[in-house]
């Protein structure tokens, strides 16, 4: 499975303000790359100008060595998919139907489902452990379910690359376990992730590195325990924290806010 994503040299602006500067970060098959840093940091900026979705000042986003301009915008939408935070579906569509919209990219307009589809579409649901729920409308799941649902959308189109914002965000620590499970299992069968979380200690477990942005600059970039140290922490959020070993897995609890930029 191909998909090495490479941003550098990023800089962003949203109207007059500046977002992102001179961000570089990169990320290939099997891995699933943290992007943490406090509200405002640029972390949905950065991910929506990986996606395609916003066009950079300067810098340039390639997938296995080719800008996204350059690729065409059918053959990106099958590459690359992009879970946005708090994504919803408000029509009562049956789960299989709305995890069929993710095949859209390989279809012709009208077209039916073809046999290839219909595996894809079979395969992801399994993988999110959501094909119990195949004829259930969509808007009268729980808010775990809903989210298993979305990520079935989004990887039944086969992508290489799968960018997620705060996928975990709203949900209770259980199912919060499940999708950060399924990510990391996503990346452990090659495909490669960038994801923008807020738990520090889930991110120090599932992902393979971390990107710590603050103030629209990467900070620190490397293995968890590289990223997650006192000194970053004091700088990006302003807090001190209580950083011990779980299983193996960093942990890392706030325990009180410093004079830091936070």
């Amino acid at each position: 499975m191909s998909g090495l994503l490479r941003a550098t040299g990023l800089a962003v602006a949203l109207g007059d303000r500046s977002v992102l500067h001179g961000v570089d970060l990169a990320a290939g098959p099997g891995e699933m790359v943290g992007l943490l840093g406090p509200n405002g940091a640029g972390k949905t900026t950065l991910l929506r100008t990986l996606a395609g979705l916003l066009a950079p000042q300067a810098g340039s986003v390639t997938l296995d060595g080719t800008p996204l301009a350059r690729i065409p915008p059918a053959e990106l939408a099958r590459r690359l998919a992009y879970l946005a935070s708090g994504d919803e579906c408000r029509w009562p569509l049956a789960v299989e139907a709305l995890v069929a919209l993710g095949r859209l990219p390989h279809r012709t307009p009208w077209s039916r489902l073809s046999d290839r589809d219909l595996a894809a579409i079979e395969a992801a649901m399994r993988f999110a452990g959501v094909r119990d729920l195949a004829g259930r409308p969509v808007t009268q799941l729980s808010g775990g379910e809903r989210a298993r649902v979305l990520l079935a959308r989004a990887l039944a189109g086969d992508p290489e690359l799968l960018l997620a914002d705060e996928p975990v965000a709203g949900l209770d620590p259980g199912h919060q376990l499940d999708v950060m499970a399924l990510l990391a299992r996503r990346a452990a069968d090659g495909g490669t992730l960038v994801v923008a979380l807020h738990d520090l200690t889930q991110a120090a477990r599932y992902c393979t590195r971390l990107v710590l942005l603050s103030a629209g600059r990467v900070m620190a970039d490397g293995p968890p325990q590289a990223v997650l140290t006192p000194e970053n922490l004091r700088a990006a959020y302003g807090i001190e924290a209580a950083i011990g070993t779980l299983d193996g897995h960093l942990t890392i609890v706030a325990d009180r806010r410093t004079g830091g930029t936070g």
